[in-house]
């Protein structure tokens, strides 16, 4: 069963920025484009980190005050779902507070390059893990599962996060970040959904809102947890 067909390498979507080409504005998460952009593979790790980490994202990405909110309790584990080349993984496995990272992704050349760049680092709370298209393959179940800019590449949304919530200790949040319906980049409009959207659908799934955040400018910022441990 694959659950994210239409995906590979759960990786950032990614806005290259006024300079790059058209074609690089919206970048697929899970390690290819959307439908019309399908040829564009993230097998080259190297080449595609020079947008993944472009400086120029924190701007509008605001990295430090997300995982502030995210206020994570010293000795939690994280997963995140999307990894990339590892914007968010590296700054996660920096924070004191965070005793593991698992850095997921189905793009072999993504995992490669972050068990490379967590050597690099010295970041040995960075556990690199090659995901397929209907499971995390993780080994141990998780405080919390960051998604950005990947959930709107998901077709069977649904199921996969039901499937999802057994990676999930029972006190276990989940961060949906993703694109603004109003927002000048991202994907094309249906591929967008509205807050609402994502709670019907997360709803199916055993899910309910805990908290939803409106600082960054161009992605909604959700955070959900299991309807049994609402409250």
């Amino acid at each position: 069963m694959a659950l994210l067909i239409g995906l590979a390498a759960l990786s950032f979507d990614l806005v290259v920025g006024a300079q790059a080409p058209d074609r690089m504005k919206h970048q697929g998460g899970m390690g290819m484009s959307h439908p019309d952009h399908m040829e564009r593979r993230f097998d080259d790790a190297e080449q595609w980190a020079k947008s993944f980490d472009d400086p120029a994202r924190d701007a509008w990405q605001l990295p430090e005050r997300v995982i502030e909110t995210l206020a994570l309790k010293p000795g939690q584990s994280v997963v995140d779902l999307g990894a990339g080349t590892g914007y968010f993984t590296v700054r996660l496995a920096k924070s004191a507070r965070v005793l593991t990272v698992y850095a997921a992704d189905i793009e072999p050349s993504m995992v490669d390059y972050l068990r490379k760049r967590a050597q690099k680092e010295d970041l040995k709370n960075v556990v690199p893990v090659l995901a397929s298209v209907d499971k995390t393959n993780l080994s141990q179940p998780v405080d919390l599962v960051l998604i950005v800019n990947t959930y709107h590449h998901i077709p069977s949304r649904v199921t996969y996060f039901r499937e999802l919530r057994k990676c999930m200790k029972p006190s276990a949040r989940l961060a949906i970040i993703d694109w603004r319906k109003d927002s000048p980049d991202g994907p094309p409009a249906e591929f967008r959904f509205t807050p609402e959207q994502i709670g019907a659908e997360l709803g199916q799934a055993g899910f309910r809102l805990s908290a939803k955040h409106d600082f960054l400018p161009r992605q909604h910022f959700l955070i959900y947890e299991t309807e049994g441990n609402a409250g």
